[in-house]
């Protein structure tokens, strides 16, 4: 029986840079653009001479770029080995096959469940990877086809259309290709999904018990897939990042303050043939000390993202210059940090007090969003006659401020690193679509650079953002927050239509 499981990309609004050294929390959006992983056996039944085999098949697919890798498993020791030419490897989905293994040999302790263990594993593992359309940037194939650069021609693609590489080596390189991304966290939300669907094909977990209420029921389930797949991504990417992203993959939208990196020290010295069950059980025991609260956009806005078309950036490269930078000038980095900090407190805050106002005075919050949404932010103080609807229209206006101390921030780090955190042309950009109407705030998120921009724009707002993105020249991707992380989906993606729901996506 096929186990599907999904995870959905992110947005980082505030915490670039700051996110990597505790305390300092970051705001991380999940976004309806979701990777599912489909997890099923190769063989419908175990061969009689299978039991002697200390070794079975894992075959991963990814039907987007065309590609089948075929690995064997070491039953004994849970290692992969491949078998196919080594440019089509996955070291995400290698990691995470590894550890889902390992975690399930570690859990299962009886003999009936590790016999049970034994024959699914026997069967072979097949897996099969699929992003929704919003990770990858298609604008090359619009313009190809001589349509329009708009969302509506974005929804007119085939769902997880196949992606075409930016060819290095007509230009002379031999470089790998690499697909132009739009930064929404693929291989987070790739090895969350993947994870999620292992542990619960093999019955480590039972994510079925994450429908209703999400923190009481299955939370230790999810707990085990955010160790699983954190360690397995950290471990792939060959460091030991902030997390958030992996984080938002499996719990989705939320405000989140990082673990210490030394839970994975264990992890990072598994190179030296440390066995990988030994490994796991070490950072299952390990306490896990990340912080993550409920957050999300308040009412009647909406989370839009614009890409220019200039390609991604690589964030390694940029955290990179950023480390250099505060060693060399401790005193004015550490300035920096605390404004930027600051800021994002700020803009924390008033967002905060923004949905508790909405609660509490629904009726005055809708009015002014929708007299706000369709004026420019200098006109939004008229609108305001009692003190409910001032409280309001300060909290929007104090988000605004805030928002526009972070990119001041950011801009002056950037300069600093000698990095491009907020190029030129997305500052023209931003400050274009923040002075448009009811827009309440825009920015690059993470670590910012040419990826995709957001703005979060006010009640019915959004469409006439769009169409001035694409006087601009900027393509509105079409995703949406959507607060959900992992989930078990009921059946092939392809055959369920489930991208009606981003297709669907009021344009």
């Amino acid at each position: 029986m096929a186990v599907v499981a999904s995870a959905p990309g992110k947005v980082l609004m505030t915490g670039g840079y700051l996110v990597l050294e505790k305390p300092n929390a970051g705001l991380v959006l999940s976004t309806n653009a979701r990777f599912y992983a489909i997890v099923k056996p190769i063989y419908e039944e175990i061969k009689p001479d299978s039991w002697a085999w200390s070794w079975t098949d894992v075959k991963l697919t990814s039907p987007q770029l065309l590609r089948e890798s075929i690995y064997k498993l070491s039953l004994k020791n849970q290692s992969l080995q491949s078998v196919s030419p080594s440019q089509s490897r996955n070291p995400f989905v290698e990691r995470a096959v590894e550890y889902c293994v390992a975690a399930a040999s570690a859990k299962f302790v009886d003999k009936d469940n590790k016999n049970a263990l034994h024959r699914l594993l026997l069967q072979g593992l097949d897996i099969t990877i699929l992003g929704c359309n919003e990770f990858y940037s298609y604008r090359s194939q619009i313009e190809a086809r001589g349509l329009p650069l708009t969302s509506e021609s974005l929804a007119s693609l085939p769902p997880f259309s196949s992606i075409t590489f930016n060819d290095e080596e007509s230009l002379g390189k031999n470089c790998k290709p690499e697909v132009a991304k739009t930064g929404l966290g693929s291989s987070a939300a790739m090895t969350a999904a993947v994870v999620a669907a292992l542990l619960n094909y093999l019955g480590v977990v039972n994510l079925s018990l994450l429908t209703g209420d999400q923190e009481q029921r299955g939370s230790a389930d999810l707990d085990l897939v955010h160790i699983i797949a954190q360690s397995a991504h950290c471990i792939a990417q060959g460091k030991v990042g902030s997390g958030f992203d992996v984080s938002s993959a499996v719990y989705g939208s939320q405000r989140y303050v990082r673990f210490s990196p030394e839970v994975l020290s264990s992890a990072q010295a598994a190179k030296n043939g440390i066995p990988i069950e030994e490994v796991i059980v070490d950072i299952l025991n390990q306490k896990w000390d990340h912080e993550r609260t409920k957050f999300s956009l308040p009412p009647l806005m909406t989370l839009v993202l614009g890409e220019p078309g200039v390609g991604g950036s690589s964030t390694p490269s940029m955290v990179g210059a950023v480390k250099k930078w505060q060693k060399s000038d401790p005193q004015r980095s550490l300035d920096t940090w605390k404004k930027l900090s600051e800021g994002n407190s700020e803009l924390e805050t008033q967002l905060n007090t923004l949905s508790k106002l909405a609660a509490e005075h629904w009726d005055a919050y809708k009015y002014i969003i929708n007299s706000c949404c369709k004026l420019t932010s200098e006109k939004w103080i008229h609108q305001a006659t009692e003190p409910n609807q001032q409280a309001i229209i300060k909290a929007l206006l104090g988000a605004r401020n805030a928002m526009l101390q972070i990119r001041h921030h950011m801009r002056l780090m950037g300069e600093a690193a000698g990095v491009p955190i907020e190029p030129d042309s997305q500052t023209k950009l931003l400050d274009a679509t923040m002075n448009m109407e009811g827009v309440l705030l825009a920015g690059v998120p993470g670590a910012g650079g040419f990826d995709a921009v957001f703005a979060v724009t006010l009640g019915d707002s959004t469409s006439n953002v769009i169409k001035s993105w694409s006087s601009l020249d900027i393509l509105a991707l079409l995703v949406r927050e959507d607060p959900r992380g992992v989930a078990l989906e009921s059946g092939d993606p392809r055959t369920n239509a489930i991208t009606s729901a981003v297709s669907s996506v009021h344009i």
